[in-house]
């Protein structure tokens, strides 16, 4: 093992650049959402559910002692591998492999303030759907993105995790 991997694989630090990771993957959602007006789909807002969990997990990871921060890290990494499988089931339906969910419709954009603006937009309104990816970088959508960080971070909790039973 590296030096780097070593100093990574260890309880603290490994909880430390979970907690950033974890942090920085639901910040960079919530940007795209507030920042640049994309609107979630159901599946989008499910999944950013693991992140919310996983934040306070690996604070308290960092701050155990290593041998009850081991359980909070393994915990950490089934989190992120269900994070991973959302991820890639949500891109496997924007990729047409299979159908989505049947009552995907979509986050709200901003609350009309009147019975007038309310019927204006509806002119306007658009339904997000599940199975039409918003915006692409390298050909993957934001979910498969989601899946591959999902499961880099699973692999990382579950490396510190055994790391931490084996000291």
């Amino acid at each position: 093992m590296t030096a780097i991997a070593s100093r990574l694989t260890a309880p603290r630090p490994a909880a430390l650049v979970l907690l950033v990771a974890a942090a920085a993957t639901v910040g960079g959602a919530l940007v795209f959402q507030h920042g640049f007006g994309y609107v979630p789909c159901k599946l989008c807002l499910t999944e950013r559910q693991p992140y919310y969990l996983a934040l306070p997990l690996a604070a308290a990871a960092a701050l155990l002692p290593a041998r009850f921060a081991r359980w909070v890290l393994a915990g950490l990494a089934l989190l992120f591998l269900a994070s991973a499988g959302l991820g890639a089931y949500h891109a496997g339906a924007e990729w047409g492999f299979w159908p989505g969910p049947s009552d995907c419709g979509g986050g709200a954009g901003p609350a009309p303030s009147d019975v007038k603006d309310f019927l204006k937009s509806l002119d306007t309104i658009r339904v997000v759907s599940c199975t039409d990816a918003a915006w692409r970088f390298l050909g993957l959508s934001l979910a498969g993105w989601n899946a591959l960080i999902s499961l880099a971070l699973a692999g990382l909790a579950g490396a510190a995790a055994f790391r931490a039973g084996r000291a």
